[in-house]
């Protein structure tokens, strides 16, 4: 089993990087398992697919999950969520990767939105755009913590 959830002194992962895990996981896995329902649900012509139920609930379940298991972290991490200097550092550079791919990712969405697309593609390519920022900026994050910063 991985060392993810591991709470003995000097594992060498932190609080806030088994948060940055419990993110990327909720985040991709949520989205995996919409893609996987629409497919399902799919006779043939993929955007006559009734979507807006399955789209609200993976993103509500996506928050959901994400505090519940920010929350179990928290139990198992017993105590040791101190933010320092360096876990602070690397929230902030992954954020902001995760903000410039979001940005610049956005601009398929957008193109949808000028071509007159059917709001299917639109709404799911701003979904894919959300998940993208969220693990490219989570393996920005996760590689600074396991590399170095």
């Amino acid at each position: 089993m991985s060392s993810l959830l591991y709470t003995t002194k000097g594992d060498g992962v932190s609080y806030e990087e088994r948060g940055t895990w419990v993110y990327l996981v909720v985040s991709l896995g949520t989205w995996v398992v919409y893609a996987i329902t629409l497919l399902r649900r799919s006779t043939g012509d993929l955007a006559a697919v009734d979507y807006r139920s399955a789209l609200l609930w993976a993103v509500g379940v996506a928050i959901v999950v994400s505090i519940v298991g920010r929350i179990v972290v928290e139990i198992v991490a017993r105590g040791d969520q101190k933010r320092d200097v360096r876990d602070r550092e690397i929230n902030r550079v992954g954020e902001y990767v995760g903000g410039v791919v979001l940005g610049v990712a956005m601009v398929g969405p957008f193109g949808l939105v000028l071509a007159e697309a059917r709001h299917f593609w639109i709404a799911n390519a701003m979904y894919a755009t959300f998940v993208l920022a969220a693990v490219v900026g989570s393996a920005v994050k996760l590689v600074a913590y396991r590399r170095g910063f």
